[in-house]
C-alpha cells in the first residue's frame, strides 16, 4: 500500500435524481424519487430532500410512497444518465489512464499513475479541480474521496457527501477506522453484519482486536482474512482500469402476472431484441443465450443454450430465447423474464442455419430491432393490425409541442397526459393537459443539463 492519498473515488450525488433535478427547475430543492412508478418497482435513487423521509434506493416503491406522498416519481432515463456520465468518465481518464468505473456514478483513479498527484498537497488540488470540472461541464456535484488505498478513499468519499472532499492522510487510518461500524467494510452485508455482531463485535477495532484466527473462525478462510487485512487498514487492489464484461442481459418485471403464453413469447422477442441491442453498442457478440424466467411464486428459473459460434444477430437470439422459453412451464403466471447473452466475443460466427429460419420467420409488420427499440423508448405501443396507435406516456420523459415546446411527462392516466413545459435554463414552466393521442405532441430527446458554446467540444469529444 502507498503512503501518498493518491487514490480517487468520485462518486456522483443521488446522481439519477439530481440529474432530474438539474433537467426539471420546478424539481430543485423538492423531494425527487427515480424508479420503477409499478406496484412491484424499487427506488434506483432518491434526492437528499426525499432521504429525510427515509427513503432510500432499493426501497420497494409502495414504501416509499407511504413515507413521501408528495415527492416527484419519475420513471428512469437511462440513455440520458448514461450521456452525462460519458462526460464524467472523460474528465477522470484526462487525469489518469487508470480508471476503473464501478457504475454509471462511481468510479476509482490511480492520480499518480497519470502524474495528476504526488503527494497529499497535489492530489487535493486534483481533487478540488475534479469537482469544479464536473460541476462546469455537468452541472452537477460528486463527492471526491483521497486515500492510498482503494477501500479508504472509498470510505472517504462516502464521508464528503454531499458535494464535498474529505482526505485520509496515511498514518490516520487506523485511527479512523476504529469507532467505525462493521458493516462499513466492503464484503460486510446484512449476513455478516449479523454473525459478527452475535460474536460481540461491532466496531472495526473491535474486529481487529478479534484477531485472524478468530475471523477465519467465524468466517472462514477466505473471507476472514479479507476482513481481518481491512480492520487493519490493508488494502493492495490495484486499479484496473479495464474491467472484462462477462455478460450482458436485459430483464423486465411486470406489475401484474402474465399468465398468457402468446404473450410472454412476444415479451421474450422484445427482451431479445434488447439485449442485442445492447450487445452492438458495445461491438460484442456471444455464443450462450440464457432465459431466466421468475414463476408467480417467486421460484426462478433460468435456461441456456450454446450456440456453435458468437452472434448478435436478432433473429438468431430471438430464435434461441424461443426454444428455451418451450422448456419452461409458464402456466402459473409469470412476473419477471430476462434475456441475456454470454461467451462474449468481439467478433461473429453466424450459425447461417438459425439465421436463416429467423428471417423466414420476421413478419412484414415486424419493424425490425431500431423500429421496436424506439417504439418502447418513445413510449408508442401499436396494437394489432388496423388496430390504433395507443400512446402511453413515462412519467419525467421529454416531450415536444408544436406550439408550447419542450416539456415533461407529469402524469398520464384516463386518456390524458399532464405535461410541464420547462427547460433546463427557464425558471419552473407552466403545466397543461393533453389528449393522450393529441397529434402536437412527440416525445422528444433530453436537453443538456449545461448548454455548449458554439465550437466548443464536449468532453471527452475530438473535433477534426
Amino acid at each position: 500500500m502507498r503512503n501518498t492519498p493518491t487514490i480517487l473515488h468520485l462518486d456522483m450525488d443521488a446522481f439519477f435524481a439530481s440529474a432530474e433535478q438539474a433537467s426539471k427547475p420546478s424539481l430543485r430543492g423538492k423531494a425527487v424519487i427515480v424508479g420503477g412508478l409499478g406496484p412491484r418497482g424499487v427506488v434506483a435513487t432518491a434526492s437528499y430532500e426525499a432521504r429525510v423521509f427515509g427513503v432510500h434506493s432499493a426501497m420497494p416503491m409502495a414504501q416509499a410512497r407511504r413515507l413521501a406522498p408528495n415527492a416527484a416519481y419519475l420513471v428512469p432515463r437511462f440513455a440520458f444518465y448514461r450521456s452525462i456520465s460519458e462526460q464524467v468518465m472523460a474528465l477522470l481518464r484526462a487525469l489518469s489512464p487508470l480508471v476503473e468505473p464501478l457504475s454509471l456514478d462511481e468510479a476509482f483513479v490511480d492520480l499518480e499513475a497519470g502524474g495528476a498527484a504526488w503527494d497529499e498537497a497535489s492530489a487535493r488540488l486534483a481533487g478540488g479541480k475534479l469537482r469544479a470540472d464536473i460541476r462546469a461541464v455537468t452541472g452537477l456535484t460528486g463527492s471526491v474521496g483521497l486515500a492510498a488505498c482503494k477501500m479508504l478513499a472509498k470510505i472517504a468519499s462516502e464521508q464528503a457527501k454531499p458535494d464535498g472532499l474529505v482526505v485520509i492522510e496515511p498514518g490516520t487510518e487506523r485511527a479512523m477506522l476504529g469507532p467505525m461500524s462493521v458493516r462499513t467494510l466492503p464484503g460486510v452485508g446484512p449476513a455478516t453484519g449479523d454473525h459478527l455482531r452475535r460474536a460481540g463485535i461491532h466496531t472495526v477495532e473491535e474486529l481487529a482486536e478479534a484477531g485472524e484466527d478468530e475471523l477465519v473462525r467465524l468466517l472462514g478462510k477466505a473471507h476472514g482474512h479479507a476482513l481481518y487485512a481491512m480492520a487493519l487498514a490493508r488494502d493492495e487492489r490495484p486499479v484496473v482500469a479495464e474491467r472484462e464484461t462477462k455478460s450482458v442481459s436485459v430483464e423486465d418485471t411486470y406489475d401484474v402476472d402474465i399468465h398468457d403464453r402468446v404473450r410472454v413469447g412476444l415479451e421474450v422477442q422484445r427482451l431479445a431484441d434488447r439485449c442485442v441491442r445492447r450487445l452492438r453498442e458495445a461491438g460484442l457478440s456471444g455464443r450462450t443465450i440464457v432465459l431466466k424466467v421468475r414463476r408467480y411464486d417467486f421460484s426462478t428459473l433460468t435456461r441456456s443454450e450454446t450456440l456453435r459460434g458468437p452472434t448478435d444477430d436478432r433473429a438468431v437470439v430471438r430464435e434461441a430465447a424461443g426454444r428455451l422459453l418451450e422448456s419452461v412451464d409458464t402456466t402459473g403466471g409469470v412476473r419477471l423474464l430476462g434475456v441475456g447473452v454470454s461467451g462474449l466475443a468481439d467478433y461473429t460466427q453466424e450459425d447461417l442455419f438459425a439465421q436463416a429460419a429467423g428471417e423466414r420467420g420476421r413478419s412484414a409488420e415486424d419493424p425490425g430491432e431500431d423500429g421496436a427499440v424506439e417504439a418502447a423508448a418513445a413510449g408508442v405501443v401499436t396494437a394489432e393490425a388496423g388496430a390504433p396507435v395507443v400512446r402511453r406516456w413515462a412519467a419525467g420523459h421529454d416531450v415536444r409541442h408544436a406550439e408550447f415546446g419542450h416539456g415533461w411527462v407529469q402524469g398520464s392516466g384516463v386518456g390524458r397526459v399532464t405535461v410541464r413545459f420547462e427547460t433546463p435554463e427557464s425558471g419552473p414552466g407552466r403545466v397543461r393537459t393533453f389528449r393522450v393521442d393529441d397529434p402536437q405532441l412527440s416525445p422528444a430527446e433530453p436537453l443538456p443539463l449545461v448548454p455548449r458554446a458554439p465550437g466548443v467540444a464536449a468532453a471527452g469529444e475530438v473535433r477534426a
